[in-house]
């Protein structure tokens, strides 16, 4: 190098205001003293004579560069590309020097790093203690021998690994996209702008290029329906590996590896890859090599999953996977458990996302997570459970797991749970009317004791039965009342004056259901629009009532004779009963639906079998527990069924009402066990009643 780091810093000034500058300005801004600053301007005058440029000073006034304009801009490029780096910085400059280690492995003296960032040997050799934590994360030590110098050992694997997670650390994958989108700009010219990284000579900017050309020759939806991150991953690990191929060193063979990946149903895809390096860099590329090529696809991030390729891949896997993404759940958060368990989406992708990331973990890969860190300060609660995920994961199949991965999980269970919360109707405050004889006296003695117990749930108002006009009800969620109102067109709790127990826990139960359903008022333009929808959620009501039935059959029956069962009742038609039961299949191996905790089976899924909303619940002869083992010793199966058509929100709205019935009261899950069909109907019908009530609050 021409010129030291303090010199080059001094002499991109000067070439930036192009005028005369005071010493002590420019000492000003490097933060140096001004003889520092004479000290590194005392012998550049011959350097700078290459560049045809020359430096005049002027006492009284200054210093400055002297040299025609086209010269200028060239010295001003070079010192540029020269990576400044500023070794008063001590995190820079250790960043800096992992980049050296990593760029060189070839033992090197300390003098040789003290030189490149100008500072003392005793500075770069406590920067070397302090480097050595980051290198250890990748099984990579930095050796230390009198008369060898300083070098960096450890297998070819873990270096690799180092420096990709180096080159993740420290550049932005949209500098490679911006490449492969303009190829008017180089690698080199992308990355050289970002000051202070001088990650393209681990790059190489040239076998990066031909990388990627390869790559945009190869037409595969394999590769297409990567994330951008995973297929961009996948470009840098083949680029590191092409680099290292051609300094002849090659990662070490695993025979148990080879054996297993040699046999996957994609190594045609690592194949064609391989081949078309070859062409394209004339080299022999071993077969380790194009494993690990497989294992970066097989790993990777995807956009989305082929319902095919869930069919046909190793069905006893993926059921291993799906149990164990119950126990995640379970783990993440025991009180929203089940509502997760339910949300299709959630269990589809993460159950897409578990099967690389196990690849990966198994396999010591890394991936990328640029959101990592808005992920842990926007979400930090939602992130601290998946810790617990992680370890899980670590107690169940000791896999260390990452922060990125972590980070990745805290993405899927986040978007479940907005989902969910979204679905949760906001709460508010419930008006409630307090009712007796004369509005004095007992009245007062229970609003006391309501606003103790509700706090403020509710806003409270005592009346009269005198005072109760249309006006007044109007205003009112529900009255509570220690008289008889049966006149009144009204939701009413009769309670006790004492306000006993029992009451308390009626009052409980009415606030929370008011509580999920705001008050909306309507244009009165929507009022023949409000009509309509009103008459279409009676209608779904009114057929789910008459439709309703209660199947009893044998304790012995399997699961697939209970579909065949089951249809043959909700429909007269065999095309029918088989989309039916094809889709409830297709559900049940997306997450199985028995639930032992609570002791029944719900059969859902939106299906074409159907027309309408289907609710149905089916137990056995004798009202015992089924007996096939699949059905783990359950009382009874509950099936609700959605049509698919563009009337799919509303009859979700009432399937997802009912669910959570089943779960929040009692009554109506004890009434089924019953097999009662006349009461279960009666108790089915009540709750539809509530929610219909509900339902014309809020329109």
């Amino acid at each position: 190098m021409d010129f030291s780091p303090r010199l080059r810093q001094i002499l991109l000034i000067l070439l930036s205001e192009d005028q005369i500058i005071s010493v002590k300005k420019l000492a000003d801004e490097i933060k140096v003293s001004k003889r520092t600053v004479q000290r590194e301007l005392e012998y550049v005058g011959s350097s700078l004579s290459k560049y045809k440029v020359s430096l005049q000073t002027k006492t009284g006034l200054g210093i400055w560069l002297e040299g025609n304009k086209e010269d200028k801009e060239k010295l001003y490029t070079m010192l540029q590309e020269q990576d400044v780096i500023d070794s008063s910085n001590k995190d820079e400059r250790r960043k800096n020097l992992i980049l050296e280690m990593l760029k060189d492995r070839t033992p090197k003296k300390l003098y040789y790093y003290a030189n490149i960032f100008d500072v003392s040997e005793a500075t770069i050799s406590n920067d070397m203690e302090a480097v050595s934590g980051w290198f250890d994360q990748f099984h990579l030590t930095i050796i230390r021998k009198q008369g060898y110098g300083v070098a960096l050992e450890g297998s070819e694997k873990s270096y690799r690994i180092a420096v990709r997670r180096f080159i993740d650390e420290n550049i932005d994958n949209i500098d490679i996209l911006k490449y492969m989108e303009e190829n008017e700009r180089t690698v080199f010219d992308i990355l050289k702008d970002r000051e202070g990284q001088n990650i393209y000579h681990l790059l190489n900017n040239e076998v990066l290029r031909q990388v990627i050309t390869c790559f945009q020759s190869i037409r595969d939806k394999r590769l297409t329906r990567l994330t951008e991150n995973s297929y961009i991953g996948l470009i840098l690990h083949v680029t590191i590996a092409i680099n290292r191929i051609l300094q002849q060193e090659i990662i070490e063979t695993d025979q148990e590896l080879l054996d297993k990946l040699t046999k996957n149903e994609d190594y045609d895809l690592a194949m064609r890859i391989a081949n078309s390096l070859e062409e394209e860099f004339q080299i022999e590329i071993p077969d380790i090599e194009i494993a690990y090529i497989l294992l970066h696809i097989k790993g990777s991030k995807l956009q989305y999953i082929d319902d095919n390729e869930v069919e046909n891949e190793n069905k006893r896997e993926r059921q291993e996977i799906l149990d164990f993404i119950h126990d995640m759940i379970e783990v993440y958060d025991q009180e929203i458990s089940y509502e997760l368990k339910q949300d299709e989406e959630f269990i589809t992708g993460l159950a897409t996302h578990m099967q690389p990331t196990f690849l990966r973990l198994k396999n010591h890969m890394i991936i990328s997570n640029p959101l990592l860190q808005q992920i842990q300060d926007t979400y930090p609660d939602i992130y601290k459970k998946c810790v617990r995920v992680g370890n899980l994961i670590t107690q169940r199949y000791g896999f260390q797991v990452p922060e990125e991965e972590i980070g990745f999980l805290a993405m899927h269970f986040g978007a479940a749970c907005v989902r969910l919360e979204n679905q949760k109707e906001s709460k508010r405050k419930v008006d409630i009317g307090i009712v007796c004889a004369s509005g004095i006296g007992i009245s007062r003695l229970m609003l006391s004791k309501l606003r103790r117990f509700l706090k403020d749930r509710a806003e409270l108002t005592t009346y009269g039965k005198e005072e109760l006009t249309p006006h007044q009800l109007n205003k009112m969620d529900f009255l509570i009342s220690s008289i008889r109102l049966d006149e009144m067109d009204a939701d009413i709790i009769r309670v006790s004056p004492l306000l006993l127990d029992n009451d308390l826990e009626r009052i409980d139960a009415k606030v929370r259901v008011y509580a999920k359903t705001p008050k909306k008022t309507k244009p009165d333009n929507e009022f023949s629009k409000q009509l309509d929808q009103v008459n279409f959620i009676a209608t779904q009501i009114k057929y789910l009532i008459k439709e309703f039935q209660c199947i009893k059959v044998s304790s012995s029956i399997t699961f697939d004779e209970l579909l065949v069962a089951i249809t043959e009742r909700l429909s007269p038609y065999n095309e029918k009963r088989i989309i039916i039961q094809e889709d409830i299949k297709k559900r049940e191996k997306l997450s199985s639906q028995i639930i032992p905790e609570y002791d029944f089976a719900l059969l859902h899924s939106r299906t074409k079998g159907v027309i309408r909303p289907c609710f149905s619940v089916c137990v056995t002869n004798g009202l015992g527990s089924f007996k096939d083992p699949y059905f783990q010793n359950i009382h009874a199966v509950i099936i609700m069924l959605i049509p698919e058509n563009d009337r799919v929100n509303e009859n979700s709205e009432i399937m997802g009402y009912l669910s959570g019935v089943l779960i929040e009261k009692n009554y109506f899950l004890e009434t089924i066990f019953t097999g009662d069909r006349d009461n279960i109907r009666e108790v089915f019908a009540k709750e539809l009643k509530q929610y219909f009530n509900q339902y014309l609050e809020r329109v």
